[in-house]
């Protein structure tokens, strides 16, 4: 079956009743009439859903004759097998039925498929005329936009309007009679009268250059006038320098000052104008310069060449660049951080001179790329002074103006925008470059005139005059306040290294006449070491102690009594005083938090310091301070009730006269002194 199912079928041959035998080959007679049967032919005379239902009802039969030859075949008569043999040729045959449909619907698809290749060549043959169709209507538009926006030159001209050429140009021109009617008419004589009214400026021109050029002459010969002029003037102004500094008036270096202002950046040109002002107005001292090179800074004002000439050397650069190495990503970054950190060439020098002579010079620069200002502070002393280990940290230049104004420790930077600069090219903050570049404090953005609001970004900010004029003052003042306080404690920590405590004769009337504890030890310490300090805790959670402040300890002793003080030195010294946590080394560790004599101590020199101020400005605040410590020292050694079972004298005797010992139940001592009675009392 195989075999003969490869083989390409033969349309079968239905012959005549006259004719040979089936599956035999006919001889060739041509008087036998012959008809070839075509399955074809056939398909198209039958209809498919009758052929459908055909089928249907043959796979039945088929379903049926096989379940009767199972049930005929499972009974086992031998009478069955004719049956059986009856309804295995009716299966066949519908077999043979089923063979047909099967041809035919092959077929059918076969004509299906050619018919829809057909009409889809027909449909692409249509699709192809119509974008031919399509791009010709194409075309004839573009060809007609290019026709109705065809513009001849004389639209470009742009004539007066007719209201005035009727009104203006005469009659053998304007032509009122033809050109109302005909808008072509018009149009050339509207152009002839253009033509007519530019040969009169034409002449007008030729005017006016003849008399530009007698203009130019006599131009230039002032110009020769004035330039011989020059040489005199500078003749005359340098015979004046004796004058000049005779009379303190020196003309020419400000005017050489002004000259160079002119080349600074606004916020520095604000701060110059400004404090220049100031200094004529109220500090006569005050003295302020530009520093810097000058060229770089005009280099800057200049416009960026053209580089042009440059194009037509590019290959021979590109060859030069290639054999270079390229830098990695850490050099590119480095590049990118120095050009956003790059200082203006030019800078601003304020020197401030106090009463005795201290010089505080201050250095302003101007970040370009960042728009904000920094400063870099130096001191210089009247004379020579001696350096004492404790004193350190008070005249360094990166602590020496922090916190001028309440929180302002200059090592963030006062411009919200840097930080999405800073994030493009790797800074985490701009406190790792203050050694550098200076310190940018809000005080100094604002005497050079610059604001940054937080709730409403400006985008630029500028310099403003009015802001730097409303701070000059108050902060001209506050620095040399800081540096005049600076000085008094270096002075003050001379002696107290020394164990000598600086009273002033202004001051003495405070303490009473004989005071018996004395300081033996004063040092600095570092704000960790504050820190670890277990009678420190209350200050710190009360928000009195920060990294910006100076911290130092001082010993005093009477006896076998040693009582340590723990001192945080606020920058703002001496407007805000200094705070002290006590522990009594003495019969027992005694502090604040175990014996209330101790915070009451700590109250008479922390709380009721302005007492202790003395003349004004009240910068021997902390000699006194440590002064009125060694005196409650004594009283609160002296009232301590004897130990009877101990023999000998009593540790400390009395020696100041208190009116009484203690008071109240928490047995408090009399700490106030009155002058001149000179006696204790309770507060």
């Amino acid at each position: 079956m195989s075999s003969d199912s490869s083989k390409k079928r033969k349309p079968k041959v239905i012959r005549t009743d006259g004719g040979p035998p089936e599956g035999k080959r006919g001889r060739p007679d041509t008087d036998q009439d012959a008809k070839y049967y075509s399955e074809e032919a056939e398909m198209d005379l039958r209809d498919p859903s009758k052929d459908y239902e055909l089928y249907k009802e043959t796979c039945q039969d088929l379903q049926r004759l096989m379940a009767e030859i199972q049930e005929l075949k499972s009974k086992g008569n031998k009478d069955s097998a004719s049956e059986i043999e009856e309804r295995r040729i009716q299966s066949c045959v519908h077999f043979m039925t089923l063979k047909k449909l099967n041809r035919l619907a092959h077929i059918r698809l076969k004509k299906g498929r050619d018919q829809t290749h057909e009409a889809k060549q027909k449909v692409d043959a249509y699709h192809l005329q119509l974008q031919n169709l399509l791009y010709e209507v194409m075309h004839l538009q573009k060809e007609i936009t290019k026709c109705l926006e065809f513009k001849s030159k004389h639209e470009e001209i742009d004539l007066v309007s007719v209201e005035e050429f009727y009104k203006e140009a005469p009659a053998e021109i304007s032509k009122p009679e033809i050109t109302l009617a005909d808008p072509h008419q018009q149009t050339l004589s509207r152009l002839d009268w253009e033509l007519e009214q530019r040969k009169r400026l034409a002449e007008k021109y030729k005017e006016s250059l003849a008399n530009k050029e007698k203009i130019l002459k006599e131009i230039e010969v002032k110009k020769e006038y004035l330039s011989n002029l020059q040489p005199r003037l500078n003749s005359i102004m340098q015979a004046s320098l004796p004058v000049q500094e005779y009379l303190s008036m020196p003309f020419d270096q400000v005017h050489k000052q002004y000259e160079t202002a002119r080349h600074l950046p606004p916020p520095l040109y604000v701060l110059f104008v400004q404090a220049s002002a100031y200094g004529q107005a109220c500090d006569k001292k005050l003295a302020v310069a530009i520093e810097g090179n000058v060229e770089e800074a005009k280099a800057l004002c200049k416009p960026p060449e053209d580089f042009q000439d440059d194009e037509s050397d590019s290959d021979a650069e590109e060859e030069q660049t290639t054999k270079r190495r390229r830098p990695t990503l850490g050099v590119q970054l480095d590049d990118k951080r120095k050009e956003m950190l790059k200082r203006h060439p030019l800078s601003v020098t304020v020197d401030l001179k106090c009463k005795d002579g201290s010089l505080l010079l201050l250095t302003f620069y101007y970040l370009m790329n960042l728009n904000v200002m920094t400063m870099k502070a130096k001191v210089t002393a009247a004379a020579e002074m001696s350096m004492p280990i404790s004193a350190g940290d008070l005249l360094c230049p990166d602590t020496l103006l922090s916190c001028l104004y309440p929180g302002d420790h200059g090592k963030r930077t006062p411009n919200p925008a840097n930080q999405f600069q800073f994030d493009k090219v790797g800074i985490l903050s701009l406190n790792d470059y203050v050694a550098e570049l200076g310190h940018p404090y809000m005080w100094v953005q604002k005497l050079g005139g610059l604001h940054f609001p937080k709730d409403q970004p400006q985008n630029p900010v500028i310099a403003d005059n009015s802001l730097s004029a409303s701070h000059m003052e108050r902060t001209m003042k506050l620095l040399k306040m800081r540096l005049e306080s600076r000085l008094a404690l270096h002075k003050q920590f001379a002696s107290l290294e020394h164990g000598i405590l600086p009273v002033s004769s202004e001051c003495q009337h405070l303490f009473p006449a004989k005071i018996v504890s004395r300081l033996v030890k004063w040092t600095a310490l570092t704000y960790e070491d504050y820190l670890e300090l277990s009678y420190t805790k209350d200050v710190v959670e009360a928000g009195l102690a920060e990294d910006t402040h100076l911290y130092y300890m001082a010993l005093i002793e009477r006896g076998t009594a040693k009582l340590q003080a723990a001192v945080v030195l606020n920058p703002g010294y001496s407007s805000m005083p200094p705070i002290f946590s006590l522990c009594l080394n003495w019969k027992g560790e005694k502090t604040n938090s175990n014996d209330d004599n101790i915070r009451a101590m700590e109250s008479e020199v922390s709380v009721y310091y302005k007492e202790l101020y003395g003349p004004k400005p009240g910068y021997q605040l902390l000699t006194n301070q440590l002064q009125r410590l060694c005196v409650v020292l004594d009283v609160y050694l002296e009232t301590e009730t004897h130990d009877n079972s101990v023999e000998g004298p009593k540790e400390f005797p009395q020696e100041k006269m208190c009116l009484r010992l203690v008071r109240g139940p928490s047995r408090m001592k009399p700490f106030k002194f009155n002058h001149p009675q000179g006696f204790f009392s309770h507060r």
